[in-house]
């Protein structure tokens, strides 16, 4: 955000349609100030200082992201997003391009007047700009949240002309690059709204107005307590079981007994019990988000209590795919994805030093003592031949790039097993990374991508480490995975209610 401090003037020369633009930009800002604005006096000119530099957006996004909503905190990353690059644009292009002098400020009363006039060129407004990109890509991921911003933005950009320091015409300019900032950015990482999962193949299922006949299990190691009280005002009659970790899966299979539809708060290990129990109960699942990444609830379209409300009150839901693996007379199942490889050599180390050292710190450092293993942690038979591999990721449906985003699922029951393989060789952190950035590439020579309806893997070493929606188990010989078409129950709101 380094200002522009060349003040050179305007070409001269005789330009009719320019001359006459500008002439009509003066008497507008002459007539701005010569307006009395007895209710903005005490305001605006503090609302303009506190944008200095984005402070104003930076706080304000700070408020966003402490509603601990996804959706807001996305907003927020979104506006500076936004923001950063429409500022980038205005100070190293459009002040340059266009080395416009600020007005005068004879016709602006002096109480309006900012105390240290700003020295950069005047077109485009950074400030109008930074204002209208950050409200505009709030707005872009939450209609609400923008609502609330825009007046703010509306009033900065609006303060600019008040206080004299810009024309109309800059101010006008700067709010069309910062929207334009805004929907860049979506461009490069589209928004979860831009694509909303098929509302197919729809289920038949009760329509609960109060929640009654609901049974939601939380389990409080996640931090559940507010999420569950919000879905409570909202589902007044639903009964709700909060319990430990240890407890949850008992909790479960009693409330799968009685419960016309069950319900589960947690991460990705306390969905995957639900979902085993709901299927084999065949019961209907309500899954609220309550975990670290809540993949599932997610690609389903249920971001918070306000979503799986409106689904279970208006008896909303789609049937999903489920993905199961035996190997040596052990099975389970999976909605998220299972992998070989790296990943569950990972997380065994995370568990051995979590204890010690927090979890982000055990996660670091058992990415370091994988990395640097002197043998590669899975080999598999492929095709008659046994080949060393870093991972073996299988996904419960294809995941597709979204710009610069990471992957997600568009459809959750599309008969498909997403299956990504991350070849041995030197350099696996290098390897593994590649596979990342390239995505739903099909072949290169660190890894390959196919979608296939099952896969059998023979060969699998004694002792060798499967991890499924963030659980570890111990398989060997053979590992068949296949699909439960449409096996699976679930509220979710419909595009459209």
């Amino acid at each position: 955000m380094s200002p522009d401090v060349d003040l050179t003037a305007l070409r001269t020369g005789v330009r009719p349609l320019r001359d006459r633009l500008l002439a009509l930009d003066s008497r507008l800002f002459a007539f701005a100030a010569a307006r009395n604005w007895p209710a903005a006096e005490p305001v605006l000119p503090r609302l303009s200082r506190s944008a200095n530099h984005g402070v104003l957006w930076f706080a304000t996004a700070a408020a966003m992201a402490a509603s601990r909503t996804p959706r807001s905190r996305r907003a927020a990353a979104r506006g500076l997003a936004s923001l950063t690059l429409a500022s980038l644009t205005v100070n190293t292009l459009g002040k340059r391009s266009v080395r416009r002098t600020r007005p005068a400020l004879d016709p602006v009363p002096r109480a309006r007047q900012l105390g240290h006039r700003p020295i950069t060129t005047s077109f485009p407004s950074g400030h109008a700009a930074s204002a209208a990109a950050f409200a505009t890509g709030v707005a872009l991921e939450s209609p609400a949240w923008g609502a609330a911003v825009g007046p703010l933005a509306w009033s900065v950009a609006l303060s600019r002309v008040y206080t004299g320091v810009h024309f109309p015409s800059d101010v006008l300019a700067g709010a069309a690059l910062g929207a334009g900032a805004a929907f860049a950015v979506r461009g490069l990482v589209p928004t979860r709204a831009q694509v909303v999962p098929p509302a197919r193949p729809r289920a038949e299922v009760p329509a609960l107005p109060q929640g009654e006949g609901l049974v939601m299990v939380a389990n409080t190691a996640s931090g559940t307590a507010e999420r569950v009280r919000a879905l409570h005002d909202g589902l007044p009659m639903a009964e709700i079981v909060e319990c430990e970790p240890t407890d949850v899966r008992a909790e479960l299979e009693k409330a799968a007994a009685r419960a016309t539809v069950l319900g589960v708060c947690g991460g990705d290990g306390t969905v995957n019990a639900a979902a085993e129990i709901a299927l084999r109960h065949g019961v209907p699942l309500a899954v609220l988000p309550g975990g670290t990444l809540n993949h599932f609830a997610y690609d389903l379209g249920v971001e918070g209590a306000r979503d799986l409300t409106s689904a279970v009150r208006r008896g909303e839901a789609v049937r999903v795919d489920v993905g199961r693996y035996v190997s040596d007379g052990r099975e389970g199942v999976f909605v998220n994805g299972c992998s070989l490889g790296v990943y569950p050599e990972l997380v065994r180390e995370r568990e051995r030093w979590s204890g010690r050292i927090g979890g982000w710190p055990a996660g670091v450092l058992g990415a370091l003592r994988v990395l640097r293993a002197d043998r590669h942690p899975l080999e598999a038979e492929f095709g008659g031949r046994t080949r060393p591999l870093w991972l073996l990721f299988v996904g419960n449906g294809t995941y597709h790039r979204m710009g610069l985003a990471p992957g997600r699922r568009t459809d959750l029951a599309d008969g498909r097993f997403d299956v990504r393989v991350v070849h041995g060789g030197r350099r696996p952190a290098l390897r593994l990374l590649a596979a990342a950035v390239a995505g739903p590439l099909t072949r290169s020579p660190a890894h390959a991508a196919v979608q296939v309806g099952r896969l059998r893997l023979t060969g699998v070493a004694p002792g060798t480490l499967l991890a499924y929606d963030g659980e570890v188990t111990e398989v060997r010989g053979e590992v068949t995975l296949e699909k439960l078409p449409e096996a699976l129950t679930v509220y979710r709101p419909l595009p459209g209610s």
